[in-house]
């Protein structure tokens, strides 16, 4: 069992590495650099060539079944649940066989919506601290099931 986390802005890298390391779980902190690596030794930092999506193709390429792969990209989240393994976004929301379809359809209708209006404004809303504990409680189940 390993945790992936497709790192570049994701909000939780300090909640996962406390949670990944109370359950003494291998985790694995993917991003394109700028990352700091932890000195914990169940924390892999792996650096991976900048451009669009390495992080995601690394990540994808490894993640399997009794995996838990923590990212907010739907398209990897799609891989990852494809693979086997479990996905969480940020805020706790989990991504599993039975939603993925209706999320990656939600996402494109909505980059369509933005390109076909490109005075369109706004973005996603603001982490809040609720997100946070979701995300912590979700983080707790999926480990408990990859347990099992």
């Amino acid at each position: 069992m390993t945790i992936y986390v497709d790192a570049d802005a994701c909000p939780v890298k300090a909640e996962i590495e406390r949670v990944g390391t109370r359950h003494r779980v291998a985790m694995v902190i993917v991003s394109n650099g700028g990352i700091r690596p932890s000195p914990n030794p169940l924390v892999e930092t792996v650096i991976v060539a900048s451009g669009p999506d390495e992080a995601d193709k690394w990540i994808a390429e490894r993640a399997g079944p009794g995996d838990i792969v923590i990212t907010g990209d739907i398209p990897l989240a799609a891989k990852c649940v494809e693979a086997g393994a479990q996905v969480l976004k940020h805020d706790g929301q989990v991504l599993n066989a039975q939603n993925i379809g209706n999320v990656l359809a939600t996402r494109d209708l909505m980059a369509d919506l933005r390109a076909a209006d490109p005075f369109r404004q706004g973005g996603g809303r603001g982490f809040t601290k609720a997100d946070r504990s979701r995300f912590l409680e979700a983080l707790e189940l999926a480990l408990r099931r990859a347990a099992r």
